[in-house]
């Protein structure tokens, strides 16, 4: 592809050769984010823009808070994999996807910068506002693609992005003793957990046996909204703040 003129104002434009129309005329409406997981982030931002590396993102941002345009947003770039949400599939097609520049877990998941995440906001923020996207529809690719991938990781901070304006969060409840649900059990109360994440959009299957399935999806969800501990084991901490997130959306909140 040829240079293109940037959809968000402060992005310097180099194009990717990988992308394509999305899907059914779709637009938009869902925001993606990712870290990078590479050693630097030149060399990632070199390897997105390889045709036969057969990925890239709309958006990429480098530690210094530069923010990239690979991809125009109207077409569809190659950042989700396999992955789900609400029952979708074609999440490349619903999504604005966005590369932060951070080794990730490889590389010990390092802290990101103040003005790299400043960037994100700004970025986010002025994506939102175009496409009209609903708080809830800003994810992590941990969210879509539980297990397989654990991108941006539980130092991405939501929390501060929730302060200014961007995504779904609630403060999670405290951990502390009582019950809780883990690999091998079954039985109605696992049931009610596999449905409450299947509402909030996780593609968990409703079997009432816990799995590594359901534990993987467990450990997304925490990964995102109590990061604090991510073990993959439901207990009172973890499912009184899906119960809240639930209960904050507007489609269940405006139904009480």
């Amino acid at each position: 592809m040829t240079s293109f003129e940037a959809d968000f104002r402060s992005a310097r434009v180099q194009p990717s050769p990988n992308h394509g129309e999305r899907a059914n005329g779709r637009r938009p409406d869902m925001v993606l984010l990712h870290y990078t997981g590479m050693p630097t982030a030149d060399g990632a931002l070199d390897w997105l823009c390889r045709a036969e590396s057969q990925v890239s993102s709309h958006y990429f941002v480098h530690e210094n808070g530069e923010v990239v345009q690979l991809v125009p947003e109207a077409r569809r770039a190659w950042h989700a994999g396999k992955s789900s949400w609400h029952g979708e599939t074609d999440i490349n097609s619903l999504s604005i996807g966005i590369e932060i520049a951070n080794v990730g877990h490889p590389g010990g998941l390092p802290d990101y910068p103040k003005e790299q995440i400043a960037a994100v906001i700004e970025l986010c923020r002025d994506c939102v506002k175009r496409w009209s996207i609903a708080p809830e529809r800003v994810l992590g690719h941990s969210d879509v693609a539980p297990v397989r991938k654990v991108d941006p990781g539980e130092k991405f901070p939501w929390a501060e992005l929730h302060r200014a304006g961007i995504g779904h969060w609630v403060e999670p409840a405290t951990i502390a003793g009582g019950r809780f649900f883990q690999r091998g059990d079954a039985g109605q109360p696992v049931e009610a957990l596999q449905s409450m994440l299947s509402l909030y959009g996780y593609g968990t299957e409703i079997t009432s046996q816990f799995s590594e399935k359901t534990a993987g999806d467990v450990e997304a969800f925490q990964r995102h909204f109590r990061p604090e501990r991510v073990d993959g084991i439901a207990d009172f901490s973890t499912i009184d703040t899906l119960h809240r997130l639930l209960s904050a959306l507007p489609r269940y909140s405006s139904a009480e």
